[in-house]
């Protein structure tokens, strides 16, 4: 498993009985995590010092208790990068920390090869890889998403890191339809990054379903993997797909299309402030040259 332990604004504070105790910069926040099964640490008094808790609801969903008053957005920063925090009423905040370890992956990738680097990044959410590769100095970032409201956030993060001097093209798009059109036009990346969802939909209806489509995508991106590529990296929380399953996806294609890389492919974690432990966060895998 991997995780970083650079974090200064966001922390893992406690985790147990399905959920998670973090603070983010410095707001208290309680949500769900379905794989915290384990008892919480009663003996943690923040459990009951937060600003709001996000309850699950029966019939699917849920909402935001809140038990004091907190500003509707804020900010925390990691490294060089900005980022605004906002509750939504999926639980989300409109960052997953965890990736910062990716994020690290791939700016000390970019930062080490002495030409120009352009990076695609698909589902592409709220932009955290999208401004660590701009950040690190690649030539261009394409950052490709189905969410209009997404890609907007996205573009904040991007004035709040600084970073609206460097190439970045925001785009809203089914990301294999996008995909599709960059190789009609003879465009390649040197570095992919994805992160595909179990279920969802494109602007226009498009259905997505990763057991289904997360290998057409693949093979269809290395139609625009550039002739000397530097890294390719799948991020998924989808339930029941194993890093083992990912890991032989990715050999299947990536590796024989492009022999003598490596590939790594595991869990993704975060390490908790009161005891170490570390709550699983989803996979990944990562081709780097």
């Amino acid at each position: 498993m991997i995780y970083t332990k650079d974090w200064k604004d966001y922390q893992l504070i406690d985790t147990g009985n399905k959920e998670k105790l973090e603070r983010w910069g410095d707001i208290l926040l309680r949500r769900p995590d379905p794989q915290a099964i384990w008892p919480m640490d009663e003996d943690c008094k923040e459990w009951k010092r937060v600003h709001a808790h996000y309850h699950r609801s029966d019939k699917g969903g849920g909402s935001w208790e809140y038990k004091k008053t907190l500003p509707e957005f804020w900010n925390i920063s990691y490294k060089e990068l900005t980022f605004k925090i906002q509750p939504t009423g999926f639980k989300h905040t409109g960052l997953f920390p965890e990736q910062a370890i990716n994020w690290d992956f791939m700016m000390n990738k970019i930062r080490n090869e002495d030409r120009e680097i352009r990076v695609l990044n698909l589902f592409a959410y709220t932009g955290g890889a999208t401004m660590a590769c701009a950040a690190a100095g690649a030539s261009e970032v394409v950052h490709v998403d189905a969410s209009k409201g997404m890609v907007n956030w996205a573009k904040e993060n991007m004035e709040l890191s600084h970073l609206t001097d460097r190439k970045i093209r925001f785009i809203v798009d089914d990301v294999m339809k996008f995909v599709e059109r960059e190789k009609r036009r003879g465009r390649t990346y040197h570095g992919i990054v994805m992160d595909p969802p179990s279920y969802g939909r494109g602007p226009n209806g498009e259905v997505w379903k990763i057991e289904e489509q997360i290998l057409p995508l693949i093979q269809a991106c290395l139609e625009i993997w550039d002739e000397e590529p530097l890294f390719f990296l799948i991020n998924s929380y989808t339930t029941g797909f194993s890093p083992v399953v990912l890991e032989n996806v990715m050999r299947r294609t990536i590796c024989e299309r492009t022999p003598g890389g490596q590939l790594q492919c595991g869990e993704i974690g975060l390490p908790q402030s009161r005891d170490g432990m570390v709550l699983p966060c989803g996979i990944y895998g990562r081709w780097e040259k």
